[in-house]
């Protein structure tokens, strides 16, 4: 970012060398799944937490809500989810991914220091209602967005992010003893990564390489 602001409004002006590193954090965020055992200081955690509150959300509702998942037992039961629908995923693979499936290492939750179980608050009151009468997945919406300011946070404070999708959201929900209202939308494995790559790691194991040219852009 360049020293000086707009000449009109003082707001900050981003150069091309802030775009570039910017660019570059995108491209070295990674879904981590193995993790050095070391502590991961607090206050390093709430810088990255932080980065949460300036996510956008739908009518200013900021709907996400962080539960840290330090107790074992309670560790113990949303790694008994994980496992039972990994091998229900595992016995649905046809025969000639199976193999490459049974090999994917699909969850850091053994060795995370730190578990984030992320939920989005369907029954809040705060922002009113605005803007999520006819699409009210939008709250959730605004979790994820948060979801990924802290990811972005984390990698920039060294800190590398696992997002577990292969459990049950009931079954996590009923573990941790939440509000019925709160919905489970994402379990982050958080801690310092092993190593780090550039490369999605299910495209090194030659599950799904990335697409060129991805982004689908059609006008009407």
């Amino acid at each position: 970012m360049s020293a000086g602001g707009d000449a009109d409004d003082g707001a900050p002006h981003f150069d091309d060398g802030f775009f570039a590193g910017f660019l570059t954090l995108l491209r070295w965020r990674r879904d981590v799944r193995s993790f050095d055992p070391r502590t991961v200081p607090d206050a390093e955690l709430a810088l990255a937490l932080a980065a949460c509150d300036l996510a956008p959300s739908v009518g200013n509702s900021q709907p996400w809500r962080f539960v840290t998942v330090a107790d074992p037992q309670r560790r113990a039961a949303v790694r008994a989810s994980f496992l039972r629908c990994n091998a229900e995923a595992l016995a649905a693979q046809p025969d000639d991914r199976a193999p490459l499936y049974a090999r994917l290492k699909l969850e850091g939750l053994d060795t995370a220091p730190v578990h984030l179980a992320v939920f989005c608050d369907e029954g809040t009151t705060q922002g009113h209602g605005l803007g999520i009468r006819t699409m009210r997945e939008m709250l959730r919406y605004s979790v994820v967005t948060a979801i990924h300011n802290f990811w972005l946070a984390a990698r920039c404070r060294g800190l590398g992010v696992g997002w577990v999708s292969i459990i049950e959201p009931d079954v996590v929900a009923a573990a941790l003893d939440v509000p019925t209202e709160w919905q489970l939308v994402a379990y982050l494995c958080v801690g310092y990564p092993r190593a780090l790559d550039d490369v999605p790691e299910l495209e090194r194991e030659g599950w799904q390489a990335r697409s060129e040219g991805g982004l689908r852009l059609i006008q009407r």
